[in-house]
C-alpha cells in the first residue's frame, strides 16, 4: 500500500470510529465519507445533499479530527441552536455566538475559543466578519470552515443574502484552513456562483441526487381552499406538520380556523413578537401533533425529523423554495406529503408582486424565470418528480409512482377554440380588464360593468357560455402560465396578450390543456401508515416515549434530540437485555449509553436482575 493509500485508510478508519463511537452509526451514507476525506486532507468542496441526507455529518466529523475550532457559518438563530443541542447531547463540545446570547454567555464563549474547549463554533456571517470577532479568530487555530445553507450567496438562489457576499474574503483571511459551501438546493447556474462568490480553491465537487422517494408530491387547483386542506389533514390526524401560507394575515387567519376545527395550530411569521415566535416554535419542536401555519420565515435549518406533511395553500416564489421547504417534511424516511393548491390569483399575484418589486431588472429576470418554471412544473402531465428532478439536473428514467400524476393522471383536452375565444374576447374588451370581468363577458352575463362599457354589444358576448366560469379560469390559468396571457401591473392586473398569442389566435398552432378534477382535490384519502407499532408492543412503545419525553422536558430540549423514534422502534424491536446489546442500535453513541442506557433498559427488562456485569461496566464507563 503506497503513502497516499494509507493516509486515506487512516482517515477512513479514524472517521468510522467517530461515526459509531459519537453517532451510533454503522456506516456512512452516499458521498459522506468522501467529503470527510476531502475536507481533512485540506481541500475546498462544494457539497449538495438532500435535506436529510446527512450534510452536517460532512463537517462535524472533520471537525472532531482536525485540530482547532471548525467554524459553521448559519443563517439562523434557531438552526444555531439545535445542532448545537443535538451536539452537545453526543458529548461534543459545541457553541454558538450571536446577539441571542447576554453579553456574559458571549464572553465565555469567546474565553472557550481562546482556551481551545470547543470542537465546532456556529455563528452568523454578519456576527463572524465583524472586525473584533475576526481579531479575536486571528488569535485561534482554525480547522475548518463550512459555509451551511451556501445557496444564500448566490443571486440565482431563492434566499439570497447580502451578508453572505462578504463570506469571499475567508479564504484570504484563513490561508490554508479548507472551507465548504453545503446547501440542499442548487442548480448549475448556482453552484458556479456560490463557488465564484465564495472564492473557493479549486473546491471538489460533491453532487448526491436529490429525490426524496419517501415524500408524495401533490399538486391540485384550488376549489375550496379550506376544505380541499381539510380533507387533506382527515390523512395527517395528531401528526406534525407545516402549512405556508403567502401572506402574514392569512397565516393567522388560518392558523385560527384550524383551532377552530380540534386541530392543534400555532401561526408563525415575522411580525410576530419575538417571544410568541419562539414559544411557538418550541412548541412544534418538543410536542407531538403540533402543526405550524407559516410565512417561509419559518423552517430553514428546523431539524425534526417526524414532519409528515408540508401543505402550500399559495405557491412559493421557485421550484428551489418550494423543494426547500417540501424537504423539511419526512427527514426520518418514514412516508410524507407534499401537498399544494394553487389558482389563477396565485398567477397574479405572485407576478404583480415581482413586476411592482423595487429590485433591479436582472434580479426581476431571475425571478421570474424561476416563477415560469415553478408554473410550468405545476401545470405538468407527467411524472411530478421526474421533472423536479430534472430542474436540478438529477435525471430519472422511470416513473415514480408516488406522485399525483403517476397516481392518478390527468386528461387533457383540446383547447384550442375556447383559447382563441378568450384571446379575442381580451383583445375586444381593449385589454383593460382583468379576469372577472372578461369572464362574464364570455359566459355573456349583463352586469352593471358590462352595461356600462357597451360590452354586451361585441361579438365576443356571450360565446363562451358552454363552459362554466370555472373551466374559463381554467383556461386562462394555464393561458399566463404558458405565456400568451399577461397580467399588467401598470393597470392594475390588466390581462393583456403577449406576442406569443398570435399563432394561437391564427389557428396556426392548437393547445391541448389540463382538465381539472370537478371536485376538490383534498377529499378525505388513505392514511399511508408508517411503520406499525403491533397491539402487543403498545404499552412499552408509550413507556419508551413517555420516558423519553420526561428526560427532554428536564433538560427543555426537543424529545427527538434524545432518540429519534427510529431508535425507539429499534429498541422495540431488539428487546436488549444488556448495555452491550444496546450499544448496537442506531443513534445509541457512547454518551447516550452512559446517560440514558440504564433507564432505558429497565422499562424493557423490567425484572429485577443486576445490568452491571463486567462487559456492561465497560460500555457504561
Amino acid at each position: 500500500m503506497n503513502d497516499l493509500a494509507q493516509i486515506k485508510s487512516s482517515c477512513a478508519d479514524q472517521a468510522s470510529a467517530i461515526l459509531q463511537t459519537v453517532y451510533g452509526y454503522p456506516a456512512f451514507r452516499g458521498d459522506q465519507l468522501e467529503v470527510i476525506e476531502a475536507t481533512v486532507a485540506g481541500n475546498d468542496s462544494l457539497v449538495l445533499m438532500p435535506t436529510g441526507g446527512g450534510k452536517s455529518i460532512c463537517y462535524q466529523i472533520p471537525a472532531l479530527m482536525r485540530s482547532g475550532v471548525a467554524l459553521i457559518v448559519s443563517p439562523l438563530i434557531a438552526l444555531m441552536r439545535d445542532q448545537v443541542v443535538a451536539l452537545q447531547q453526543l458529548g461534543v463540545q459545541a457553541a454558538f455566538l450571536n446577539s441571542s446570547l447576554p453579553s456574559n454567555e458571549q464572553a465565555e464563549v469567546i474565553r472557550r475559543v481562546r482556551a481551545g474547549d470547543l470542537d465546532l463554533l456556529y455563528i452568523a456571517p454578519e456576527r463572524l466578519l465583524q472586525t473584533q470577532t475576526l481579531a479575536e479568530l486571528s488569535a485561534t487555530q482554525i480547522g475548518l470552515i463550512a459555509v451551511d445553507e451556501a445557496h444564500c450567496v448566490s443571486q440565482w438562489g431563492h434566499d439570497f443574502r447580502v451578508d453572505y457576499l462578504e463570506l469571499g474574503q475567508l479564504g484570504e483571511l484563513f490561508p490554508g484552513v479548507p472551507r465548504m459551501a453545503l446547501t440542499a438546493t442548487a442548480d448549475e447556474r448556482t453552484r458556479v456562483e456560490i463557488v465564484e462568490r465564495l472564492n473557493l480553491r479549486q473546491p471538489r465537487r460533491f453532487v448526491s441526487g436529490f429525490d426524496r422517494p419517501n415524500i408524495r408530491y401533490a399538486v391540485h387547483t384550488k376549489a375550496d381552499a379550506k376544505r380541499q386542506l381539510l380533507g387533506f389533514l382527515e390523512s395527517h390526524k395528531d401528526e406534525c406538520g407545516i402549512v405556508y401560507c403567502l401572506s402574514r394575515a392569512k397565516v393567522e387567519s388560518t392558523a385560527a380556523w384550524l383551532r377552530n376545527t380540534g386541530i392543534n395550530a400555532y401561526p408563525y411569521h415575522a411580525g410576530l413578537a419575538a417571544q410568541t415566535r419562539a414559544e411557538h416554535q418550541t412548541r412544534f419542536l418538543h410536542e407531538e401533533a403540533v402543526v405550524i401555519v407559516a410565512t417561509i420565515a419559518f423552517g430553514m435549518g428546523i431539524d425534526k425529523p417526524d414532519v409528515r406533511f408540508v401543505a402550500h395553500l399559495d405557491l412559493p416564489k421557485s421550484i428551489e423554495a418550494y423543494y426547500q421547504e417540501t424537504g423539511r417534511a419526512g427527514r426520518d424516511g418514514e412516508p410524507a406529503d407534499a401537498w399544494m393548491v394553487y389558482g389563477l390569483q396565485d398567477v397574479v399575484r405572485l407576478r404583480q408582486m415581482l413586476d411592482t418589486s423595487q429590485a433591479d431588472e436582472r434580479h426581476k429576470r431571475i425571478e421570474r424565470h424561476k416563477l415560469d418554471a415553478l408554473l410550468g412544473w405545476c401545470e405538468i402531465t407527467t411524472c411530478r418528480r421526474h421533472s423536479l428532478l430534472a430542474y436540478f439536473g438529477d435525471e430519472s428514467i422511470e416513473a415514480c409512482g408516488n406522485c399525483d400524476i403517476c397516481l392518478n393522471p390527468p386528461t387533457t383536452w383540446d383547447a384550442t377554440l375556447a383559447a382563441q375565444q378568450l384571446l379575442s374576447c381580451i383583445y375586444r374588451t381593449g385589454q383593460r380588464f382583468g379576469a372577472g370581468h372578461v369572464i362574464d363577458v364570455l359566459l355573456g352575463k349583463n352586469t352593471d360593468k358590462v352595461q356600462q362599457h357597451g360590452h354586451a354589444a361585441i361579438s365576443t358576448f356571450g360565446i363562451g357560455a358552454e363552459l362554466s366560469a370555472q373551466r374559463w379560469r381554467s383556461v386562462l390559468r394555464q393561458l399566463m402560465v404558458g405565456g400568451f396571457v399577461q397580467a399588467d401591473p401598470e393597470r392594475y392586473g390588466a390581462l393583456v396578450l403577449s406576442p406569443h398569442s398570435r399563432p394561437l389566435l391564427r389557428g396556426e398552432i392548437s393547445l391541448q390543456l389540463r382538465e381539472d378534477p370537478s371536485l376538490p382535490s383534498g377529499r378525505k384519502r388513505e392514511r399511508r401508515e408508517r411503520t406499525v407499532v403491533s397491539s402487543g408492543d403498545e404499552p412499552l412503545w408509550a413507556l419508551l416515549r413517555e420516558c423519553r419525553s420526561r428526560i427532554a422536558k428536564e433538560q427543555s430540549i426537543p424529545p427527538y434530540a434524545v432518540f429519534h423514534d427510529s431508535t425507539l422502534l429499534e429498541m422495540l424491536e431488539v428487546r436488549p437485555s444488556n448495555l452491550a446489546t444496546m450499544r448496537n442500535i442506531n443513534g445509541i453513541g457512547d454518551v447516550k449509553l452512559e446517560r440514558y442506557g440504564a433507564q432505558f433498559l429497565k422499562l424493557i427488562n423490567p425484572v429485577d436482575k443486576d445490568l452491571e456485569s463486567d462487559e456492561d461496566s465497560h460500555f457504561a464507563h
